[in-house]
């Protein structure tokens, strides 16, 4: 049942449904279609009432087929803070000191595939769209993690679906952060180091114009290579990594202090291995 406001004119209102947030902040979803003029009435009430409980952030959460409560809840000083496929979120700020809402998303996560064979031949591919696209340039496979999706398990994924080929993680070795990316985000691409399972390639065709394994020393010549950094640290990290000369980050699972979900925390195994060896 609806909970009812009385404001001052005697006048009754519906408040809009809502849920507290963790920051003294409300969340409004809602969820059935509603006609605006009636929208507009509730959602005045509710601020009011809102502001009556000291409550700072208020949250808007319309579903897509909602969108035409969008210039109603504009107007009641509300902006556009994230849109997801199947709903936009705005947001209102209600107290008269500065804002602390949190900024939507400002990276997107990616991650480079690093896989080298018996042979020292590194796993290669040539993409079919993009910037690289007709330019005969080979590169590792790389892509963007989904929503939910651990690094390291994105990176198998990857793997799989541009060349066919299985993998294990092995390590994260190092990461790159670029601002003014797509839609003005800023990009974390993640290089991380996998051990083949398989090594026959059954590239995407969607994507990937060719694939296969080369070797370390054509890969490095190439002049592209040479001439981008990030390029010629991937073969630097390679040698690296497959002289001895350099440990990477494995992930390690841990509890989140507030609500008991699982995560990975990276960390240098062998070196903390050693501290822990040594004071034992």
């Amino acid at each position: 049942m609806e909970e009812v406001f009385v404001q001052n004119g005697g006048k009754k209102d519906y408040l809009l449904p809502a849920y507290d947030d963790d920051h003294e902040g409300v969340i409004a979803e809602l969820k059935e279609p509603m006609d605006p003029t009636n929208f507009g009435s509730r959602l005045r009430a509710s601020l009011f009432h809102w502001k009556l409980q000291g409550k700072k952030g208020v949250w808007i959460k319309l579903p897509i087929q909602l969108a035409n409560l969008v210039e109603t809840t504009v107007k009641e000083g509300f902006w556009y803070h994230h849109a997801e496929p199947d709903y936009l979120m705005l947001v209102n700020w209600l107290p008269v000191i500065d804002s602390t809402i949190p900024a939507n998303a400002t990276h997107r996560v990616g991650i480079g595939a690093i896989i080298v064979n018996d042979k020292r031949e590194l796993l290669v591919v040539q993409e079919k769209n993009g910037r690289l696209k007709g330019k005969g340039i080979w590169k590792i496979p790389t892509g963007v993690i989904d929503q939910g999706e651990d690094i390291f398990a994105g990176a198998i994924r990857e793997v799989k679906e541009e060349t066919g080929v299985d993998t294990e993680f092995v390590e994260l070795l190092a990461f790159r952060q670029m601002h003014k990316a797509l839609f003005g985000k800023s990009d974390l691409l993640f290089l991380c180091m996998l051990r083949p399972l398989s090594f026959e390639i059954q590239k995407q065709d969607l994507e990937i114009e060719a694939a296969q394994w080369m070797p370390l020393d054509e890969y490095a010549a190439q002049p592209f290579t040479q001439k981008h950094s990030l390029y010629k640290y991937i073969n630097d990290l390679c040698l690296a990594k497959l002289d001895g000369f350099y440990t990477g980050f494995t992930p390690r699972p841990i509890t989140s202090y507030f609500n008991d979900s699982m995560s990975y925390l990276y960390l240098n195994k062998q070196d903390l291995n050693r501290r822990v060896f040594s004071l034992n």
